[in-house]
């Protein structure tokens, strides 16, 4: 049987009312799937994800009903070409802003937007798709080898076609998935987030995945992992190449035996295919000479593309993305705004100066509600050139595309105390000007 379920684009929601229902999809997802699961009471299933939201919610269904399967990711869109160069969704929201302050044109912006996306599947960088697809390789839900294939690519039906012949051996087998989510799995694919500089809503996901298998995980988990993970693969945000390359390179299970050889890996960690994860780092088959996967002694970084950070806006912490950016401190004056459509509305009007710390505060779970991610935003800042000069720190949903040096999905101790109402806008005055951390 072929059941389907909804979904929400980030992709045409972002910057709107609209994105507000991202995040709660994911339940949505999630809690639809367990009741087809249950009603029918199926024996196995193969459940195919997507974009964004489906990813999580698939592997979260597959925990919560407990019945044998696995998930397909369905994959990455190719590059789109402009002036030369291979682009991304991430660089039409970032031609926005750049639009706004006369550096690019109107013929150019809309070139830009229809040679973007070239065809299906998802957002083409290490955004939150590709990061969670790569995630579900490394918690060993997904068959090895799998997620990086793309969407179009004409191999992707041969790993469909395997896909629905594997879920019958793990029927036969008798493995469920609380027996592959285990705190190991959990572990590497942490490390496979930090390693790629991948999402920093991996985090929000990962943590609804350990929930749904009853493994305790925490945020100091994630600070923890990504410090003494390197950041190994040099894709965008932030640097040069696409989930595409990453595959031409040779997938996940390259990664994997890099984190291997480095004693970053939980070797035994089983996987849905029946063999470790260690095992599948052993088969990985590296393309001679490729750029995107970085040796051990050469990495881009020496810690993880993500942190844990506390302070007196996020006593309980937030997330940082690292990966891009050679910066670990700022101080400057406080621009504050109510809301994503009042920070969208400065930026394009160019009030948004550099040294300016840019505050989105009312667009958190309960603010909001729905945490929307602040992608359009973000993006304009550094279509604009600011991005290095403005640091953001929305109080919401840290959008998977974001290149920016600062903090997204804050957590404030209580809902009823929030911090982020007590930062004000600066004054002009250097000796008024407000300063947060």
């Amino acid at each position: 049987m072929e059941l389907n379920t909804i979904s929400i684009s980030d992709g045409i929601t972002m910057g709107t009312p609209g994105m507000r229902a991202s995040l709660v999809s994911r339940e949505i997802i999630a809690d639809s799937i367990e009741l087809v699961v249950d009603a029918h009471a199926f024996d196995a299933l193969v459940v195919i994800s997507g974009c964004d939201k489906t990813i999580p919610a698939a592997i979260m269904a597959l925990a919560r009903t407990n019945v044998p399967g696995l998930m397909l990711y369905s994959g990455s869109i190719a590059p789109g070409h402009f002036h030369g160069q291979d682009v991304s969704i991430l660089e039409v929201f970032e031609g926005i802003g750049a639009h706004a302050v006369g550096k690019m044109s109107d013929a150019d912006l809309l070139e830009l937007e229809n040679q973007a996306s070239p065809g299906a599947g998802a957002c083409g960088g290490q955004f939150t798709a590709n990061t969670m697809g790569m995630a579900g390789e490394f918690l060993g839900i997904s068959p090895a080898a799998s997620s990086m294939v793309p969407a179009e690519d004409d191999k992707k039906g041969t790993v469909a076609h395997q896909a629905g012949e594997l879920v019958m051996d793990v029927l036969r087998r008798g493995v469920r998935p609380r027996d592959i989510l285990t705190r190991q799995a959990l572990e590497n694919a942490i490390a496979g987030v930090a390693s790629s500089g991948g999402s920093t809503n991996a985090v929000l996901h990962l943590l609804a995945i350990a929930r749904e298998t009853g493994v305790e995980l925490e945020l100091e988990d994630f600070d923890r992992i990504s410090e003494r993970t390197p950041l190994l693969c040099d894709l965008k945000p932030g640097y040069r190449f696409l989930a595409t390359d990453l595959y031409a390179a040779g997938g996940v299970p390259v990664l994997a035996q890099r984190l291997s050889e480095a004693g970053l890996l939980h070797r035994d960690a089983m996987t849905v295919t029946g063999k470790t994860i260690g095992e599948h780092a052993d088969e990985a088959v590296e393309t001679p000479g490729q750029q995107v996967i970085h040796a051990l002694d050469d990495p881009l970084k020496e810690n993880g593309g993500i942190a844990i950070l506390r302070g007196n806006l996020a006593p309980d912490g937030c997330v940082v993305k690292l990966s891009g950016h050679e910066r670990r401190k700022a101080v400057g004056p406080a621009r504050v705004f109510d809301g994503e459509e009042a920070c969208m509305q400065a930026v394009l009007a160019g009030q948004i100066t550099p040294g300016d710390i840019v505050v989105i505060r009312n667009e958190g779970p309960a603010g909001g509600p729905g945490m929307r991610e602040m992608l359009a935003v973000t993006a304009a800042i550094n279509g604009e050139g600011l991005g290095r000069a403005s640091p953001c720190s929305p109080t919401a949903g840290s959008p998977g595309r974001r290149t920016d040096s600062w903090p997204g999905t804050l957590r404030p101790r209580r809902r009823a105390a929030a911090r982020s109402p007590r930062c004000r806008t600066a004054t002009r005055s250097p000796s008024t000007s407000t300063r947060g951390s």
